[in-house]
């Protein structure tokens, strides 16, 4: 049997702050919270989830991994998002990009990406 998609864990200078940060974002809930350690996800049965973890250094470099968004409106998305304490970010996107790329509250880039033409 192959392996299914679990949790994606994400490090965190303040866990809880962004757990909830993604919470809003996705619209999802927190799950599972303790110092240590915060999961969200969708609700307690639906998983993969996040999982936000305590480290004590500030992000330094580009993500390696990062999370793409499709939403129904790119730009109202985009807007909403932001008003949720994310930032856009250059990281060398053409302005031809049908994404827009936003760092969360602790600086970790992901993607606003228009829908395409018959699903994403």
């Amino acid at each position: 049997m192959a392996s299914r998609l679990y949790t994606v864990v994400v490090d965190s200078r303040e866990p809880a702050s962004l757990a909830r940060f993604w919470a809003a974002v996705l619209e999802w809930q927190i799950v599972y919270e303790v110092p240590a350690e915060v999961a969200i996800a969708k609700d307690d049965d639906t998983y993969p989830g996040l999982v936000f973890v305590p480290v004590p250094e500030h992000k330094a470099l580009k993500n390696r991994l990062h999370i793409d968004l499709a939403p129904d409106d790119r730009d109202s998305e985009v807007e909403r998002i932001c008003t949720l304490g994310a930032t856009k970010t250059d990281v060398g996107q053409s302005e031809e990009a049908t994404w827009v790329v936003l760092s969360d509250p602790e600086g970790n880039e992901f993607c606003v990406r228009r829908s395409r033409d018959g699903g994403v």
